[in-house]
């Protein structure tokens, strides 16, 4: 019998028996190794690792990575109600410590009255709020809590932290309006408390600004005056009642005409910021003209 052989062009073909055949081999072969070695374990652990490890630390790194996210969420949020909680005792502090602040300037100034009450024991006073002032910087017209009904009578002389504030100009039922000594038509016959000579204080809104006023008309023949003597209200002022300190020198000055003096005072009161008065409640006595 002669040997198949293929025609020239013609596809070279396994017949069925042949392919099983030769799986059967293999098949045998890889049983054969499978249990006298290891090595289909081994590339069996091998293909598995190499397959899913990467899986296992893909899922493994996105269950830390959401965990840690919770817990970042959870802190954030315990952080928020926590700095929430804050801010409300924040608020709570700053309104306690504006309070307390407000206290303390009152105190500061009822204690400024009370001392100021006690120098001028012989005169009976009243004290008073200040309730509004005209615009400007400077509180050189402003309106008080009491009037008529309280007793509150025009040119009655009005006091504050350390001295003479001004007089009162005008009154109704409830209120005053009060007319401080640095207004620029303001003129108060004064002294110096050292000596007794006598000066004209003079108001003056623009000097004010560098916190001064102006006076005139010192005689001091002696050169006894010197810078820081306090000057306070004369006995012969028509408005105001004698001893109430107005201020202390600040600079002096010869006139031209080399006999009268003049210069600057600094005022007892910050005319800046007044809350309180006291109110001198009795008028200086003047003598009627016939």
């Amino acid at each position: 019998m002669s040997p198949v052989v293929p025609q020239k062009g013609e596809k070279f073909t396994f017949t069925s028996k042949y392919l099983l055949f030769i799986l059967t081999i293999i098949c045998t072969v890889l049983m054969i190794l499978c249990y006298t070695t290891s090595f289909m374990g081994n590339a069996l652990n091998y293909a598995v690792g190499f397959i899913i490890t990467p899986f296992e630390k893909g899922i493994s790194e996105t269950g830390y990575y959401l965990a840690n996210r919770a817990e970042q969420i959870a802190t954030i949020r315990d952080l928020l109600e926590k700095n929430s909680e804050l801010q409300t005792q924040v608020d709570e502090l700053t309104t306690e410590n504006t309070l307390l602040q407000q206290d303390k300037y009152e105190l500061i100034t009822l204690r400024e009255l009370y001392d100021l009450d006690n120098e001028y024991s012989s005169y009976e006073k009243t004290g008073a709020r200040v309730i509004s002032r005209d615009a400007g910087n400077w509180y050189s017209n402003f309106i008080i809590d009491k009037g008529a009904s309280d007793g509150i009578l025009i040119d009655m002389n009005v006091m504050a932290g350390g001295g003479l504030v001004g007089r009162v100009t005008a009154t109704g039922a409830h209120w005053a309006r009060v007319k401080s000594i640095i207004e620029d038509d303001s003129n108060v016959s004064a002294q110096i408390l050292s000596n007794s000579d006598i000066l004209m204080v003079s108001g003056s809104l623009e000097q004010y600004s560098d916190g001064i006023i102006p006076f005139s008309q010192l005689i001091d023949s002696e050169d006894e005056v010197h810078i820081g003597d306090k000057v306070v209200t004369s006995n012969i002022s028509d408005k105001y009642l004698p001893g109430i300190l107005i201020g202390y020198i600040d600079t002096i000055n010869p006139d031209s005409n080399n006999i009268t003096k003049s210069g600057t005072i600094t005022p007892a009161v910050d005319f800046e910021h007044i809350t309180d008065v006291l109110v001198i409640m009795q008028l200086k006595e003047t003598v009627e003209e016939e």
